[in-house]
């Protein structure tokens, strides 16, 4: 059965306008962007085999828009559709932030780290720089390692922040390998960076770990 003949209530596009996207599947909202399936298919069939096959949708969207090119259903077209959409909600949700405004939820940071460290086949570990009140003035990728590390030099953070004017800091890195856990390593580096910020009356607030699931604060567990 084609997607034109479902009931009205159910077709995606229609569901969409009527409940908001919050209500669609992950397969739903992938057959919005395909439009139309393999031979044989209707477009959430086609997008629930991607996801069967190349899935979850994380995994599935960190492809990039040249990885999507080369799977069935897909195509040009598509990919790029498709990357491009994520990077507009990439751009939104970030747009707070880049704005410089007050962080009210203390998460906030924890999601926009992971906007920008999230499916990184390397570890990097990035600062994101605040003002007296909070308000973000820049975000810098500063250290770039291996798979399973990342050299951190809290000095450079420092200059970093001294240059940016910044009052307080925080911190994140990706976990390739997916764990979430931080390692004594983590642990280590945070404390090295909080003494170092405080020679120089910076506050470091937070340290993330960006990893499957949703990122881990150091703060939140006392480690900061």
């Amino acid at each position: 059965m084609r997607l034109r003949d479902w009931p009205a209530a159910e077709r995606p596009r229609e569901k969409l306008l009527a409940r908001g996207p919050g209500t669609l599947s992950d397969a739903e909202l992938l057959a919005i962007f395909l439009g139309s399936g393999l031979r044989g298919q209707d477009a959430v069939s086609t997008a629930r085999q991607l996801l069967a096959s190349h899935g979850p949708l994380r995994a599935l969207l960190d492809r990039g828009a040249a990885g999507l090119a080369k799977l069935p259903g897909l195509g040009p077209a598509r990919a790029c559709a498709l990357a491009a959409a994520l990077e507009l909600g990439h751009r939104h949700l970030s747009a707070e932030l880049e704005r410089g405004e007050a962080m009210g939820d203390p998460f906030a940071a924890g999601r926009y780290f992971a906007q920008r460290l999230r499916g990184r086949p390397r570890e990097v570990f990035a600062a994101l720089f605040l003002d007296t009140r909070h308000r973000a003035l820049a975000f810098e990728e500063m250290f770039t390692g291996t798979i399973d590390g990342a050299e951190v030099h809290p000095r450079e953070v420092v200059r970093r922040a001294l240059a940016h004017n910044a009052a307080a800091v925080i911190v994140g890195h990706n976990h390739p390998s997916g764990n979430r856990e931080p390692s004594a390593a983590d642990r280590a580096v945070t404390a090295r960076l909080k003494q170092a910020l405080a020679l120089v009356d910076l506050r470091l607030l937070d340290h993330f770990v960006i990893a499957d699931g949703p990122p881990v604060s150091l703060a939140a567990r006392g480690w900061v």
